[in-house]
């Protein structure tokens, strides 16, 4: 009796790569605190495509896979799934020797940072088109974030003798302390400055 109850806490307190815990992040922001999934008990970040067939239910696939998704764009990486968790792994472990914090707390602060408020959109009056800002829905928010990291992360190793992995890593960390050097920070900056002048 006492094993089954052992075995059932060592079930419920899976960690990510067997290393890092879900269960102290909060999300700040409270606008994308139901699109940031944070589920427990994920060991490796590959759900399989479940969510596929239903709108928006990648609301609720975990924000680790979804970054591992968007690192799985079309190109030289695309439709590698075990080689972008692989890098997603190397560069988490980054991540934890460079700031001493769980890494998922640091991509989810990085995705809060990054994540655009306002964008513009075109309206047209009698042949005419203005440009109107808009609010950016959550979910969208999110896509975006994902996608300034990630492309942050691939500009940077053009040129550069560090591996894509530092590159990830240190885009992400730059991104969570709200540093101008980010590309993901200075892409919402520039989305949020155009958006103003338009309203």
């Amino acid at each position: 009796m006492n094993g089954a109850k052992v075995e059932k806490k060592e079930r419920e307190e899976a960690k990510l790569f067997g290393k890092w815990s879900f269960s102290e992040i909060k999300v700040q922001d409270l606008g994308l605190e139901k699109y940031i999934s944070l589920e427990p008990g994920t060991y490796i970040p590959h759900s399989g495509g479940r969510h596929e067939h239903v709108q928006f239910k990648k609301s609720e696939v975990n924000i680790v896979e979804r970054l591992v998704t968007h690192l799985m764009r079309p190109g030289r990486s695309g439709g590698k799934k075990a080689r972008a968790i692989r890098t997603v792994k190397n560069a988490f472990e980054i991540i934890s020797l460079k700031t001493g914090k769980n890494p998922i707390e640091v991509l989810v602060r990085a995705l809060e940072n990054a994540a655009p408020c306002e964008d513009t959109t075109r309206i047209s009056y009698g042949g005419i088109i203005y440009h109107v800002a808009v609010d950016v829905s959550p979910q969208r928010r999110i896509d975006l974030a994902l996608r300034f990291l990630t492309e942050g992360a691939k500009k940077a190793t053009f040129g550069n003798p560090k591996t894509f992995d530092e590159c990830l890593a240190e885009e992400i960390i730059l991104a969570a302390s709200r540093d101008s050097r980010s590309y993901a920070v200075s892409k919402r900056d520039e989305m949020e400055r155009v958006a103003l002048s338009s309203r």
